[in-house]
């Protein structure tokens, strides 16, 4: 279940979650839980209401939405400290943490050149976030998104090349392959397995 506890206004509150929570485990449904970022303060772009923390710990797994709240030098300062903290909570509610990361974001693909970016740096922030989440102890890990071209998360095969006129594309590094992201995610994957070891450094290919 996505979009429960953000301060945006939505139509459904915490008493109507609760009420779908309960009736999904009493039919024996594990329950992932999509929260807003600052879920454990209860601040910035969440409600400010503890009855979120209650409901998140009769669930089975939180989810925390990252896209677009940090680039590669706040994520450093900030975000990455934040991650762990979150996972420490977690960890002491006995409930499954996913943290969530991306290559990159832009509204360019949507509405033109002249809007926000979050850059990709050649998959660097994609690897210190993967490296960064399995490092401070995450089981699992959330990659936004597969195929989401029009917010530019996208970590599927996108053509380096594009055609150019009425719309605008903006195109992956040329000077790596087609599914450089995918390969990245897929090295990330075998770390958090523990078949290669641990390391902040992103691979070469």
């Amino acid at each position: 279940m996505w979009g429960v506890g953000f301060n945006d206004g939505r139509k459904h509150g915490l008493n109507e979650v609760e009420t779908i929570v309960s009736g999904l485990k009493a039919r024996g449904f594990s329950i992932m839980l999509g929260v807003p970022t600052h879920w454990r303060t209860l601040d910035r772009d969440t409600e400010p209401d503890p009855k979120l923390h209650e409901l998140i710990t009769q669930c089975d797994v939180i989810m925390p939405w990252f896209v677009g709240r940090y680039n590669e030098q706040s994520y450093t300062a900030t975000y990455h400290e934040q991650i762990r903290k979150d996972l420490v909570w977690a960890g002491e509610k006995k409930v499954d943490y996913a943290p969530l990361v991306f290559p990159g974001f832009t509204w360019k693909n949507m509405y033109g050149p002249h809007t926000t970016q979050i850059e990709r740096n050649k998959g660097t922030f994609l690897w210190k976030q993967l490296a960064g989440a399995i490092g401070a102890g995450a089981k699992m890990v959330y990659v936004a998104m597969f195929d989401e071209i029009d917010e530019g998360t996208a970590i599927f095969k996108c053509a380096k090349q594009v055609p150019v006129g009425e719309s605008y594309f903006l195109s992956i590094d040329p000077e790596f392959g087609t599914d450089h992201y995918l390969w990245l995610t897929g090295q990330a994957a075998k770390m958090l397995r523990k078949e290669i070891p641990l390391s902040m450094e992103m691979p070469l290919r």
